[in-house]
């Protein structure tokens, strides 16, 4: 059933859009390009025939990809009703344009995609052997968005209309200007802002941007991992999660009346959240390793079952209770694709 009281366009998220090409592939086809089985590369020149290969030679699924972007589908997943969610990022102007777009406004999303003829769309090639991947991403377009189309009145009218917005800390690296329209904006209108810091190299790589947006984040996500290396970029001099945690969520912020919840996600250890100066542990039920199919993006899917409830005015308990379904469902699937229902009550 449809949550038709949902506000259209309730939930705003920017990001780098990928198409995710995926089949399951001979390995020969891996050996033919000197990949391996498990393991995530960039393109290189050398790579670039592989996506039109691989189409011609192989049964594909196209999916909607790219962090921000899955956890935006994983919440409208959630949702049910159509549009309330809406998603921008950079796109080229190509088949893969075409494909992008049919895929993700088919789950219901609202995409109002930048185009560039500069830049091929940002693809990722999702090869399949057994259980194992290989991921081949040329992020294309997806590096090049432009602040001015944020701006524009049919974007920016979106923007207006959202209450919560999202975006990974990818998006840093491309756009750190939108990401700041989008945070002051949030806070001048009492609206809620959350982030991802999304992977360890990127506290280094844009820590400047990522300080001056921090006092504006209403909501950070990451794993153990990413607030143990925050922790040591910083010298907070400790490795406890819960101390890292608290001292995060007490850094210096434009709206002290909205403390800042920071969310602590650890495989299938407890999920640790942390607001105002309290610490809260959420366990996480027990997945047989037999069923577990790709952990690939339930970081990304834990977030949008957050922000799914969020947006309906749930409480941190139940925005946590599911993160961990929607990451869990994830877990159990080859990518991020979604059951045609949910049974999430």
């Amino acid at each position: 059933m449809a949550n038709s009281d949902i506000p259209e366009g309730v939930l705003f998220g920017m990001g780098n859009p990928l198409l995710d090409i995926s089949a399951p592939v001979d390995k020969s086809f891996l050996q033919a390009y000197n990949l391996e089985a498990n393991n995530a590369i960039l393109a290189g020149e050398e790579h670039l025939p592989l996506f039109d290969q691989m189409m011609q030679k192989y049964q594909c699924d196209f999916i909607a990809g790219g962090a921000t972007q899955n956890s935006i589908r994983t919440a409208q997943w959630l949702l049910r009703q159509p549009q309330v969610t809406t998603y921008i990022g950079c796109i080229g102007k190509d088949k893969f344009a075409d494909l992008l777009i049919n895929a993700a406004t088919n789950e219901g999303l609202r995409v109002n995609y930048m185009q560039t003829s500069e830049q091929p769309t940002g693809t990722c090639a999702v090869l399949l052997t057994d259980k194992h991947r290989s991921l081949v991403a040329n992020l294309g377009a997806a590096e090049h968005y432009k602040e001015e189309h944020l701006l524009k009145e049919e974007n920016w009218r979106w923007v207006e209309k959202a209450k919560i917005y999202y975006s990974s800390g990818y998006f840093l690296k491309v756009s750190p200007s939108s990401m700041m329209t989008v945070a002051k904006h949030s806070h001048d209108n009492g609206k809620i802002f959350a982030t991802n810091i999304s992977a360890p190299y990127l506290i280094t790589l844009v820590k400047d941007d990522m300080m001056r947006i921090f006092p504006y984040i209403d909501i950070l996500f990451g794993n153990e991992t990413e607030f143990d290396v925050f922790a040591k970029e910083h010298s907070f001099g400790t490795s406890d999660l819960k101390e890292i945690g608290k001292k995060i969520a007490a850094m210096p912020k434009v709206n002290p009346k909205y403390p800042r919840i920071v969310i602590i996600t650890q495989s299938q250890d407890p999920v640790i959240v942390v607001r105002d100066g309290e610490c809260m542990e959420f366990p996480v039920p027990p997945l047989n390793q037999d069923d577990i199919v790709d952990s690939n993006g339930a970081g990304d899917a834990f977030a949008g079952g957050y922000l799914s409830q969020l947006v309906q005015g749930k409480p941190i308990t139940e925005c946590v209770r599911c993160g961990i379904y929607a990451a869990r469902v994830i877990l159990q699937r080859s990518g991020i694709t979604f059951p045609a229902e949910h049974d999430y009550q």
